[in-house]
């Protein structure tokens, strides 16, 4: 292969790539609604001659082109958070247009548009044969807002599809991302004991002790792991109920709900211990993780609990080093070696199964979930050339190794 003829074939699916990110961006993907979508991915992969395509059982769309003995998997969740707030947005979410450079769109950052340079990057790499003895997986995987890391689970524990790289293609600002912090969701329950409201010596006020607890927990983050990388654990308290019999009651029962952000060194049995070491009453306090149960967009019914673990990737590792290469060779410059500061489905591939991951997308972290989200058109073209050119950059990597 030549690069005149990767530019010269590169350049002529642009306007294509960009047509169909705005197909994607225009679907409604909603988390257990992303039926419509997977279906036009599938048709484009086949238009696109993807040697297969499939849907496995929880609704993950995965097109491959190649037949080598390696796997490397592109991953790209397909749901998107909610966009219904219409009069905060300058333009209908759902319209996908364009203004210049930029394409707005609920999803067109986190990380729709995405799939269009991972589809065309395939194709490109198929037609040119930059595959090298790799087979190139191709996932649009389902109910990653809602549960990160639960469809890749199924994939390869319930469907026995095992890659042997993953490249996640949530946003990076086209840099070369090598890892996350984790996340636990907590939830802490406090009974006390009710009375009247007039009497409240008579009673055990629930609240009254969450709250201590509460002020606990501000002083326990500053215990946390911090580490050079990923940075320092956090905790934040999102939600607090109570139950009383009435406004004129004594609260009998006080729950809050807590994000745990997790670094390097820390894990679900860590945080579990920490924080029932927080608690102002331990007798009548337990502490859990939560829970995620619902049904996939095919109805199979899923649950998990939330724990997320965190992952990171040495900077020598081959991936990464082939990632620098392709996406240099694709962007004319040198990437950045970063992390993410959000999750991703990483938390699945490398931090329950440890395949190596690495990440790589078009778009910018910080416009995930935002208003008026807008992906640069020309990252969309950058990055099909790196998903073109991954897999001839790894195939190096590893014969060196």
């Amino acid at each position: 292969m030549t690069t005149e003829a990767f530019e010269t074939l590169a350049r002529t699916y642009e306007h294509e790539i960009l047509e169909f990110a705005q197909d994607i961006i225009k679907t409604r993907s909603y988390s257990t609604e992303e039926k419509n979508l997977v279906m036009l991915i599938k048709a484009k992969m086949q238009a696109l001659d993807f040697d297969e395509v499939t849907i496995d059982g929880i609704g993950n769309i995965l097109g491959r082109v190649g037949n080598g003995p390696r796997k490397i998997l592109y991953d790209a969740h397909l749901d998107t958070v909610w966009a219904e707030d219409r009069e905060n947005w300058r333009m209908d979410p759902f319209a996908a247009v364009v203004e210049g450079n930029l394409l707005y769109g609920r999803g067109s950052s986190d990380e729709k548009a995405a799939m269009s340079s991972m589809v065309y990057g395939a194709s490109i790499a198929k037609q040119l044969g930059l595959l090298d003895g790799f087979s190139l997986y191709i996932s649009g995987t389902v109910l990653e807002e809602t549960c990160d890391g639960l469809s890749s689970v199924h994939m390869i524990e319930k469907e026995g599809f095992r890659p042997d790289f993953v490249v996640l293609c949530e946003p990076t600002s086209l840099d070369v991302y090598r890892g996350q912090r984790g996340r636990v969701e907590l939830k802490i329950t406090t009974t006390g004991t009710s009375a009247h409201a007039a009497h409240p010596d008579k009673g055990d006020n629930a609240i009254t002790k969450m709250a201590r607890t509460v002020l606990n927990i501000e002083k326990l983050t500053e215990t946390f792991k911090d580490d050079p990388f990923l940075g320092k654990g956090t905790a934040v308290v999102s939600i607090i109920e109570s139950k009383a019999p009435s406004i004129n009651s004594v609260p009998y029962e006080s729950t809050i709900y807590i994000d745990r952000r997790i670094t390097t060194g820390e894990t679900k049995d860590t945080v579990l211990a920490e924080f029932r070491g927080a608690v102002y009453d331990p007798e009548h306090t337990t502490v859990e993780l939560t829970e995620f149960e619902d049904t996939s967009w095919t109805g199979l019914h899923v649950r998990q609990e939330k724990y997320f673990p965190t992952w990171v990737l040495d900077e020598n590792h081959p991936l990464v080093k082939a990632g620098v290469d392709a996406a240099t060779e694709a962007r004319g410059k040198t990437p950045r070696i970063s992390r993410w500061t959000f999750s991703t489905n990483g938390v699945a591939f490398m931090g329950r199964f440890n395949i190596p991951c690495i990440g790589f997308g078009p778009g910018d972290e910080w416009l995930a979930h935002a208003t008026n989200e807008y992906v640069r058109i020309s990252d969309l073209y950058e990055a099909e050339r790196f998903y073109a050119l991954l897999p001839s950059k790894l195939a190096k990597e590893v014969e060196l190794r």
